[in-house]
């Protein structure tokens, strides 16, 4: 197989322009999806909450490792999420010293919600694609999240980390 010319490879630095600006596209898709649901809540709180939709309830420390915060910021999220009844704490049922963070009814509606909103402006942008480029966007971005070693997302399901 001959290898490509330089002249026939994309750019990496148009690659990464284009990813850039197609980055920006999908960051404000989640800013309004998140705003049309609940205006008090945060991008990292709607993270929260995707984490324990799809990996159920834990305690503060696993819940801070996911998200990758320290604890003490993650009480913080958790006491504002309490306050909205969007998560609930209980006691661990093995262990009644600790405290398990679970979503309550409310936490998980949003979730869906803002997911749906997500889903729907997403559809509607790629209608708007010339369909012959949509086959090219699929394999594009799904090499690309798995060259970022990020887990896929099937239909219907949550976002993942909610981005």
């Amino acid at each position: 197989m001959p290898i490509p010319s330089p002249a026939s490879e994309p750019d990496a630095e148009a690659m990464v322009n284009a990813l850039l600006t197609a980055s920006r596209l999908l960051v404000a898709v989640s800013a309004r999806s998140l705003g049309a649901v609940e205006e008090a809540l945060t991008l990292p709180q709607f993270r929260m909450l995707v984490v324990l939709d799809t990996r159920g309830a834990m305690n503060l420390s696993q819940l801070a490792a996911e998200l990758s915060v320290q604890p003490s910021t993650a009480m913080r999220m958790i006491d504002r999420l309490v306050a909205v009844d969007m998560v609930a704490r209980g006691a661990s049922r093995t262990d009644r010293r600790t405290s398990v963070i679970s979503l309550t009814g409310t936490g998980r509606h949003a979730v869906r919600e803002v997911t749906d909103r997500r889903r729907s402006e997403i559809a509607r942008i790629v209608e708007a694609m010339p369909v012959g480029q949509r086959r090219h966007l699929i394999d594009a971005l799904q090499t690309f999240t798995e060259a970022g070693e990020e887990p896929s997302v099937t239909d219907g399901a949550p976002l993942h980390l909610g981005w």
